[in-house]
């Protein structure tokens, strides 16, 4: 039992007269109370209590030690009852980590609807791709791929699933032209994760291509600006690809390239007593992305893109 308990069991006695008597109050045996007591003077290197027949009162030292002992249990009753009184209501600042292309595409739009949900919480985001230690760095929630979960003992709970497409900007097609296969990326600028050995590992069925180039980025929006920008083929999540195959900045490569799709967690401490403001945002995710469609569309396809020749390239 730590000072702070000893503390608290020291108050109680001196307020009931009796160990027995604190010993009741408390649900303990008078021996279990007594043995705590000395434990408390052993540490403080002082007799707090007389002791009689009759009962128990502090000495002079015991008596000022007895002041900020019952100090230290009033502030220890008005904060159990605060926590106690509180309603359910969702309050307070909510930490969350995310990684930046789903908090910039998918989790930022959301983010009006939950806060109209939940007027007494506060959003702090943070968006990065590095590895998240909730409890350390003081998160209540992180978003991010389920293969990123190094934790065993963190709970995760998916959002959504996400496939990803292989893309490059038109003029980066005209330039260096199309794949046709998984076997002609090895001919090609593919954009790299910095720092990721296994994301940059490429994987088709039994097929896997470790992705080569002259560019890597930090993250994944990193990734699909440069895509953008005509620097090399991308493999990227379908939400941030298939926009971008409307308008015809992106176009999709290698359609026939189908990789197992990854889930999209949201992960928290402990599922037992969750902080509402915890719950809710939870919960928000999982309604909010439950029906999202993650899949490829093509607008435009490889076939109907114009390559230059060798005899109009001049």
């Amino acid at each position: 039992m730590d000072i702070s308990a000893q503390m608290l069991i020291f108050a109680t006695v001196v307020e009931r007269g009796s160990i027995s008597a604190a010993a009741r109050s408390m649900g303990q045996t008078p021996s279990a109370v007594s043995k705590q007591i000395g434990l408390l003077e052993d540490h403080v290197h002082y007799r707090l209590l007389n002791r009689t027949r009759t009962g128990v009162s502090p000495t002079e030292e015991g008596q000022e030690f007895y002041q900020k002992c019952k100090a230290m249990a009033e502030k220890f009753k008005e904060a159990e009852a605060l926590i106690l009184n509180l309603d359910g209501t969702p309050r307070g600042k909510l930490k969350i980590a995310s990684t930046v292309a789903f908090g910039k595409s998918r989790l930022i739009p959301a983010l009006p609807d939950f806060i109209a949900q939940n007027p007494d919480v506060q959003i702090s985001l943070d968006l990065t791709d590095r590895e998240i230690d909730l409890q350390s760095e003081g998160f209540d929630v992180a978003i991010c791929f389920a293969e990123q979960r190094k934790d065993p003992d963190i709970v995760v709970r998916r959002i959504m699933q996400s496939r990803r497409v292989l893309c490059a900007a038109p003029a980066y097609l005209e330039r260096r032209g199309t794949p046709q296969c998984f076997a002609d990326l090895a001919d090609h600028n593919c954009l790299r994760i910095a720092g990721s050995s296994s994301r940059n590992m490429w994987h088709d069925g039994d097929d896997s291509f470790d992705a080569q180039g002259t560019f890597e980025g930090n993250s994944t929006d990193v990734i699909f600006r440069a895509a953008l920008a005509g620097v090399g083929i991308a493999r990227l999540p379908c939400y941030m690809a298939n926009p971008r195959f409307f308008t015809g900045e992106l176009v999709h490569v290698i359609p026939e390239y189908s990789p197992a799709s990854t889930d999209i967690v949201v992960m928290f401490a402990d599922r037992r007593n969750l902080a509402p403001k915890t719950r809710a945002f939870v919960d928000f995710l999982v309604r909010e992305f439950r029906h999202v469609s993650d899949g490829a569309r093509r607008s435009k396809s490889v076939s109907r893109l114009r390559v230059p020749n060798e005899d109009s390239a001049a």
